[in-house]
């Protein structure tokens, strides 16, 4: 069952494309599996543990703030 998308999957696909990287690339840069980035993206992760949200935006050189507004 889908789950809707969420501020954070929302935040990390603007942040992402923003760089112009894949999710993919993005994967490689925090140490998480590509399925990780997909699933927190693609709202089927819709409350990703905040380890891995931090591992994601240190990634993406924003603060955890503007990934989770």
């Amino acid at each position: 069952m889908k789950k809707g998308k969420t501020a954070i999957a929302d935040n990390i696909k603007k942040y992402r494309n923003k760089l112009g990287i894949s999710q993919d690339v993005l994967s490689k840069r925090s140490n998480l599996a590509f399925h990780t980035i997909a699933k927190i993206e693609a709202g089927s992760t819709p409350d990703p543990r905040i380890e891995t949200v931090k591992k994601i935006a240190d990634a993406l050189g924003v603060s955890l703030d503007d990934l989770m507004k």
